[in-house]
């Protein structure tokens, strides 16, 4: 919400300091800032604000050093409405008038959505990476979270099962060592991706 600040006592008693002009696009608020002691404040809107503006309480009384904040009611307009905003206090010895217009509010598209034409398309793959880079890739991604002990095991046990397997001359130890190492590598590998 748009704010017209007023200031009162600035520079003496019953002084006002307000903007020449204010224009708005919807309701709005006046703030009241009172720089001395307390005063009483009459806001008047002149016919042509009215027909579109109100305020619900013409006559304001602002505290010492206050600020008192009275809002503007207003219709849509579908054309520029100008008008005087009257400021008086000091029952009437000091007065300043404000040009405010009221405009219509901007147009907005009904719920349109607009999509990048770069989002209308999937986007492109990049082809998978050869084995020994992806190889590379894991266990520098291992080394940098801390899996080198981990990956020191999964050697090792490959090593033992293959040197186990060859010792042994068995086929059934054979497939059960292949089976563990084929489960071993399986595992790091998936937790090198």
């Amino acid at each position: 919400m748009s704010t017209l600040a007023v200031e009162l006592n600035g520079d003496e008693v019953h002084a006002i300091s307000a903007p020449d002009r204010f224009t708005t696009t919807a309701p709005f608020s006046i703030e009241l800032a009172n720089r001395g002691r307390s005063t009483h404040v009459h806001l008047h809107l002149d016919d042509d604000l009215d027909r579109v503006a109100s305020i619900a309480a013409v006559n304001h009384y602002v505290e010492d050093d206050a600020v008192k904040r009275v809002h503007v009611s207003a219709v849509e307009v579908d054309e520029p409405v100008r008008g005087k905003l009257k400021v008086v206090t000091g029952y009437g010895s000091n007065t300043a008038y404000v040009d405010v217009r009221i405009e219509p509010p901007p147009e907005v598209a009904p719920d349109e959505v607009v999509v990048d034409e770069r989002f209308a398309k999937p986007p492109e793959e990049s082809p998978p990476q050869p084995w020994p880079s992806r190889l590379v890739a894991g266990i520098e991604r291992a080394i940098e979270r801390g899996g080198v002990p981990a990956l020191l095991v999964s050697f090792l046990a490959v090593a033992l099962g293959v040197v186990a397997a060859f010792a042994i001359d068995s086929v059934l130890v054979f497939l059960a060592v292949g089976f563990v190492l084929a489960v071993t590598l399986a595992a790091t590998l998936y937790l090198l991706s």
